[in-house]
């Protein structure tokens, strides 16, 4: 396993280092990295390392959200917190029931069978989004009126309302007795829960902070620690209670910075050198999730159905900045920044194959396919677009008017 590591550290830095050069995201470069080298191409990383890599992607991932919520003021959160909640459902919402209703016509589906692979491929993907939201609030691009913050928000809850309809179509098809009121009435409340699992714990260090001296090393090994045991609460009672777990670990920053702004920058730092390490293991262990061999037994079928799906998806975009006052440049700009799919569609794109549903192979193997096509066009055409579609706030630019 340590062979592996080192082959992911060298090459990861090669890589990413390589794609930055030649003007495009160094995560793509990772991510074919780790196309290469996982087990359905090259196979060179350890298979004890692949076994825990769903731990390690999501301790990169609580890192760099993390990070998020120690970017995140209340004023930012003022400005677009409306606009953000309609990011955070109606695009998914859109896209999971257009995919749900095309693959009845075009892959012979049940509407039940269609709505589990919807809201499969509906969970934007914040591995492959919040980092680049990170870099474009640092370098004041789209900040103007608040675009990064939109959609970090939005996708950190996007995933709930994705992951909470798959299992309600997933219980619909294997006959078991679904109230579909009480399942879509859970999402609020996994939400609040969510948002207030993260203002305990951010209490909890800003109170321990401020009665203790602790380096902030520790400190953020303390907070580092608390938020990965809140994903596992989360994963303990999945089957009691939802809680929006990653939600959560954005609210702990949040917390943070209003409590103690100036410890909150420092730490903001320290997560700053951690990415540098962490987003190699979570895009090179993403990009060995994908089997390439999976991917084309989708076929044409497969991409013109994500094609679809996406089509309906930014029409949910659309309606998402309806009263807002994005100009029309913004708005498509938010249509490509939710295109990306990798993290959910790897987590539960094979539970369907798992539970003996005839039409899993295909859904498996559609999962797989959007990752492989809107991971990395996702993220070139974010960052080639940001160019174009998004303003440079200027620093010494006062208040703008609120989206």
């Amino acid at each position: 396993m340590t062979t592996s590591i080192a082959l992911m550290l060298i090459l990861g830095l090669f890589f990413n280092y390589l794609f930055t050069k030649i003007k495009l995201p160094g995560l793509l470069g990772m991510l074919i990295l780790g196309v290469l080298a996982g087990p359905y191409v090259l196979n060179i990383l350890d298979p004890d390392l692949l076994k825990i890599s769903a731990d390690l992607r999501k301790i990169a991932l609580i890192i760099i959200l993390l990070r998020a919520g120690l970017g995140i003021s209340r004023n930012d959160l003022n400005k677009v917190g409306s606009t953000a909640l309609k990011f955070s459902c109606i695009p998914g919402i859109f896209e999971g029931f257009t995919i749900a209703f095309i693959s009845t016509k075009i892959l012979g589906f049940s509407f039940i069978e269609g709505g589990i692979l919807g809201f499969i491929l509906a969970a934007v993907s914040p591995a492959v989004v919040v980092p680049q939201m990170l870099e474009f609030m640092e370098k004041r691009i789209g900040t103007n009126k608040g675009i990064p913050t939109i959609i970090l928000a939005g996708s950190s809850i996007d995933d709930v309302f994705a992951i909470t309809l798959f299992s309600t179509f997933l219980g619909l098809y294997s006959g078991n007795h679904v109230n579909i009121g009480i399942e879509i009435f859970k999402i609020p409340i996994s939400i609040l829960l969510g948002i207030l699992s993260g203002v305990i714990i951010g209490l909890l260090m800003v109170w321990m902070f401020k009665k203790y001296h602790i380096r902030d090393t520790k400190k953020v090994a303390l907070i580092l620690g608390s938020a990965i045991l809140l994903t596992v609460i989360e994963s303990a009672l999945k089957n009691k209670i939802e809680i929006a777990g990653l939600l959560g670990v954005m609210t702990i920053g949040f917390i943070l910075l209003e409590r103690i702004p100036n410890v909150a920058k420092r730490l903001s730092m320290k997560f700053n050198k951690m990415w540098v390490f962490a987003e190699i293991f979570l895009f090179v262990l993403v990009g060995s999730q994908v089997n390439i061999t999976v991917a084309k037994d989708a076929g044409l079928k497969g991409l013109l159905v994500i094609f679809i799906g996406l089509l309906g998806r930014s029409l949910g975009v659309l309606v998402s900045t309806l009263g807002t006052n994005l100009n029309w440049k913004e708005r498509i700009f938010c249509m490509i920044a939710y295109v990306p799919k990798a993290t959910v569609q790897a987590a539960i794109g094979a539970i369907p194959l798992s539970l003996g549903i005839p039409s899993g192979d295909v859904i498996l193997a559609i999962a797989v396919l959007s990752i492989l096509v809107t991971a990395p066009l996702g993220a070139v055409f974010i960052k080639l677009s940001s160019n174009v579609l998004l303003e440079k706030e200027n620093i010494n630019d006062v208040n703008v008017k609120a989206v």
